[in-house]
């Protein structure tokens, strides 16, 4: 037997468990990076991983990886070697690191302006496909900003590679973009 205050309880419970929409910010997201984001993109197109995948078989959309550079310890002990943590991406993927902040500086602004042009080989109209991780606000921010540099074609993959892989799609290890 159910009692209604057991029952009411629940129905509270369940209805705080649902995710409540993210609306899409005036500018940029600015901090707080990994969480909820919006489900659309104004001026872009938002693809789910059937829809990226594709995209991707077509062989003719550039796939930009944004995922953050780790950076290196601070207090590591002197002769240490660091080695960064290798980045397994979508095939065929170009990876430019950190563009995906809500301020970024000039040089980096550079950086993703000639990346951008390499992956689509300075075709503005160019279908080209942002990514990072799952509830990651980086590619967000990066596909808003290639919107805001006159990309007419700009896709926004949100699933990132979690959800690529989960549906056990290809990966390859990738490099970042050097920078100039």
């Amino acid at each position: 037997m159910i009692r209604a205050g057991t029952l009411v309880l629940g129905l509270v419970l369940a209805s705080h468990s649902v995710a409540q929409p993210v609306s899409e910010p005036d500018g940029y997201r600015m901090d707080h990076y990994r969480g909820p984001v919006p489900i659309t993109l104004e001026g872009g197109i938002v693809v789910d991983t059937d829809a990226a995948h594709a995209l991707w078989a077509t062989g003719r959309v550039a796939f930009i990886d944004v995922l953050p550079r780790p950076p290196k310890p601070s207090k590591l002990p002197e002769g240490t070697i660091w080695r960064e943590k290798p980045r397994h991406s979508i095939p065929g993927a170009i990876w430019l690191p950190n563009v995906g902040y809500g301020a970024i500086a000039d040089v980096t602004d550079a950086y993703f302006k000639t990346g951008l042009s390499k992956a689509t080989g300075g075709d503005a109209d160019a279908p080209v496909v942002f990514f990072c991780l799952e509830e990651c606000w980086m590619s967000y921010n990066a596909a808003k900003r290639a919107l805001g540099y006159g990309y007419t074609r700009v896709f926004w993959y949100p699933e990132g590679t979690d959800g690529w892989t989960f549906m056990d799609h290809p990966t390859q290890e990738v490099a970042r973009e050097p920078e100039g």
